[in-house]
């Protein structure tokens, strides 16, 4: 039984497994477009604009092209925000430049804070799953139906799933994008939205972040350095600062290899012959080379000491080889390997140059539900011996540090261990609000609110954004008025969802209409929906958007089997887009979430200086609810207990490091809420508008049940409601904004909500919902 339902035999809610004894110490985009972002004033890095919301103004600098069509190359923030290395620029939409420098994006504060008794609450009414009294090692191939490939490389595929490739040969094929031509192997399932897409993508390779180093990987060698950490009003910047640079005389690169914590990169000749591989680690100051053919090396800018280390930029940086260093000339036999290595400034260097001997193979990162907690484990694996490497900052990994990095996301401790394990507490997946303390008078509030959002019902929109949050809209309205008891209000809802959800879901939609449709990209390797919003086409938000068709597909398909069973060929693929538990010939595993960093990219592509980046934290939360949910009412095991530590860990981080940030390494950043958080840099920003109260509700929309874990500190959601709205809530997004109150003071969010023109509820709420919400939180 669901430890949540135990009193309402009809409560909807996954259950998550009950297993071994909670851990001790556990912690309790919008968008990211191709081209551009808005803050409050000065320029970021470069992703797609996202449009109002259809009806409504654009708000005051915010870019108004839809993605793929001339769009900006800059966040929006009240002032736009400054490039790490760039010139002041001011804060207007730009045509796209090419890929190239950082500071081309938004930027965020950096930092994290423990966790908090309330975000460990689960949504009081989720949907039911089977109980399992055992832990669940969330393994890649876990789930009956997928079959074991037998393939030896971790970035290549590693398990069939004859259903599901069953349903994609269903569905027309075609990139709705140009594919670009890709440095990548030939057996290597395309990464997309990962943290090293740049290097694979974008027209030239960019700069990529495995923290605590930033790494440029060129045609022609590589520069790595630890980033110059500085922040001002409204960036925390931390962009690649070269340090060590080394030409490996080579002509081309190409990502031959991935798994959850390393990267292998070839370096090829002018005749595509293979000179060499780089290996690039996640937490690890290591980046390892080794020669394919004989060679010889100088490695710059400055002479080696005789120790093979270098101060640069009061940084110490070093090499050490099984082959010979004479002065900076590194001598590599074929076969041979150096390690080029950075120490913290309370390093000890023996200890790193020691570490920095023991070759890092491999990695990967496990997840366990041990009762109220998510564990997750990286592994590093080595040829033997223990190596260096640090979680991401914020997440304690219970060892004994050795030294400690500064970077965009604060301090980050790191240890000599070949293993760290970092828990989360457990997010229940949810779909229905708790009504059962609502009295009489504000169940006939919310009735006759339901009455009239069903009489105004609008299903119009036709890209998968706006369409998938019009369904969720609906979906939502039919459960409030089931809920009420209002079965004749309900039916006249489904009446008009179920026709449009199977038509989205007809497999062969595409092959007679542009719209309302999905193919199957055979290049990129995902779907895509016609028609494309905000860069979906170039595999940008894909969470985001396949998010919400989750979820309506979820709260329509609880009580209509026969209706999970006529869509559920093109769901199971939206739901594998996003979250397939294993690689497969025709998904990448997880495809945007970093089981690293504990949360999600949104960028296809990343063709950016400062890294990938993600915007809309919740809209990520909200994806991996739909997914637990929907993978349960399908009976896929293995895809729901990812899904739940996907779901999980994207919560924490949220928290952590965008909603409730710990800022105090940044005492220049002058807001308490990140819009946007990129590899090497952080922005009180976002990439549609610079209104302040759209920054803060970017990182709370859609407000589904499974919202509460942004039950933070009471004083802290205060402060950024306040921040939000200086001037009251007559401001865009302030239904999500008075949601987000409620969890701290529901009678002054009753009361505001009810004075609240209807112009400022978003597209994809209704009165009744935020009623429900905020009278669900007294």
């Amino acid at each position: 039984m669901s430890r949540h339902s135990a009193d309402r035999p009809d409560a909807w809610s996954v259950d998550v497994p009950d297993a071994a004894p909670d851990v001790p110490g556990a912690p309790g985009g919008r968008r990211r477009r191709s081209a551009d972002t808005v803050r409050p004033a000065e320029p970021p890095s470069l992703p797609h604009p996202r449009p109002a919301p259809p009806g409504r103004p654009a708000p005051p600098g915010a870019p108004t092209t839809r993605s793929g069509t001339d769009s900006p190359t800059t966040p929006v923030r009240a002032a736009v925000a400054r490039p790490s290395s760039a010139p002041h620029r001011p804060a207007v939409p730009q045509p796209r430049p090419p890929a190239g420098p950082s500071g081309r994006t938004p930027a965020a504060p950096a930092g994290r804070r423990s966790p908090l008794p309330g975000r460990r609450r689960r949504s009081r009414w989720p949907f039911v799953l089977l109980a399992v009294a055992v832990v669940t090692v969330i393994a890649a191939v876990a789930v009956a139906r997928l079959v074991p490939s037998g393939a030896d490389g971790p970035g290549g595929i590693t398990a069939t799933d004859p259903v599901i490739a069953a349903s994609v040969a269903g569905l027309p094929q075609r990139s709705v994008g140009v594919p670009p031509v890709m440095r990548l192997a030939d057996d290597q399932v395309p990464p997309t939205n990962r943290w090293f897409a740049g290097l694979v993508f974008p027209d030239e390779p960019q700069p990529v972040f495995p923290l605590p180093l930033s790494v440029a990987v060129r045609d022609d060698g590589l520069s790595l350095g630890l980033p110059e950490v500085r922040a001002d009003g409204a960036t925390i910047f931390g962009s690649h600062t070269p340090a060590l640079d080394v030409p490996l005389g080579s002509s081309d690169l190409r990502v031959v290899d991935y798994d959850d914590l390393t990267v292998t990169v070839a370096m090829l000749d002018a005749g595509g012959s293979e000179t060499g591989r780089l290996l690039l680690t996640r937490g690890s100051p290591f980046v390892r080379y080794t020669a394919t053919t004989g060679q010889d090396l100088t490695v710059g800018p400055q002479p080696l000491d005789a120790d093979g280390t270098v101060v640069i930029r009061d940084g110490r940086y070093g090499v050490v080889t099984d082959g010979e260093l004479t002065g900076s000339v590194l001598t590599l036999p074929a076969g041979g390997s150096a390690t080029f290595y950075a120490v913290p400034p309370d390093g000890d260097p023996a200890v790193f140059a020691d570490a920095a001997r023991v070759a890092v193979t491999g990695g990967s990162v496990t997840e366990e539900i041990a009762g109220d907690t998510v564990r997750s484990t990286l592994t590093y694996r080595t040829e033997g011996g223990d190596t260096i490497a640090g979680a991401m900052p914020g997440a304690d990994a219970g060892c004994d540090p050795v030294g400690r990095f500064s970077t965009v996301y604060g301090p980050m401790p790191v240890c000599r261990s070949s293993t760290l394990t970092v828990g989360e507490p457990v997010l229940t997946p949810s779909g229905t609000l708790d009504l059962s303390g609502v009295d009489d008078a504000g169940r006939a509030e919310l009735s006759a609110l339901v009455e009239r959002d069903v009489a105004e019902l609008t299903l119009d929109a036709a890209d998968t954004y706006f369409g998938g949050k019009q369904l969720v809209r609906a979906a939502t309205l039919m459960r409030l008025a089931s809920d009420l008891g209002m079965e004749p209000t309900a039916q006249r809802v489904r009446d008009q969802l179920v026709p449009l959800l199977e038509r989205w879901a007809d497999p062969a939609g595409c092959a007679a209409r542009s719209t309302h449709c999905f193919v199957y990209d055979p290049v990129i390797r995902g779907m895509v929906g016609l028609e494309a919003s905000f860069g979906s086409e170039e595999f940008n938000d894909h969470q985001f958007h396949y998010g919400y068709f989750l979820y309506a597909a979820a709260l329509l398909g609880r009580d209509d089997p026969e209706l999970v069973e006529r869509i559920g060929p093109v769901v199971d693929l939206l739901a594998a887009d996003v979250g397939s538990p294993a690689r497969t010939p025709q998904f990448p595993e997880y495809r945007a979430f970093d089981a690293f960093a504990g949360h999600s990219w949104a960028s296809g592509f990343s063709p950016f200086g400062d890294g990938n980046n993600q915007e809309s934290s919740s809209e990520s939360v909200s994806a991996y609810n739909g997914l637990a949910l929907w993978s349960e009412l399908r009976g896929n095991t293995a895809q729901r207990d990812r899904a739940v530590a996907m779901l999980s860990r994207e919560a924490a981080a949220a928290m952590r490091h965008w909603v409730e940030p710990d800022l105090t390494a940044f005492p220049e950043f002058t807001h308490s809420v990140i819009g946007i958080n990129w590899g090497g840099k952080r922005d009180h920003a976002t990439w549609f508008s610079a209104e302040p109260s759209a920054i803060l509700a970017i990182q709370l929309i859609p407000m589904s049940p499974v919202a509460e874990y942004l039950r933070g500190e009471p004083e802290r959601i205060r402060q950024n409601v306040a921040a939000a709205t200086p001037a009251g809530f007559d401001v865009p997004y302030a239904d999500s904004i008075l949601m987000y109150l409620a969890l701290a003071d529901p009678e002054a969010a009753a009361t505001a909500a009810r004075a609240l023109p209807d112009e400022r509820i978003d597209d994809g709420n209704s009165r009744s919902y935020l009623t429900a919400w905020i009278l669900a939180q007294r």
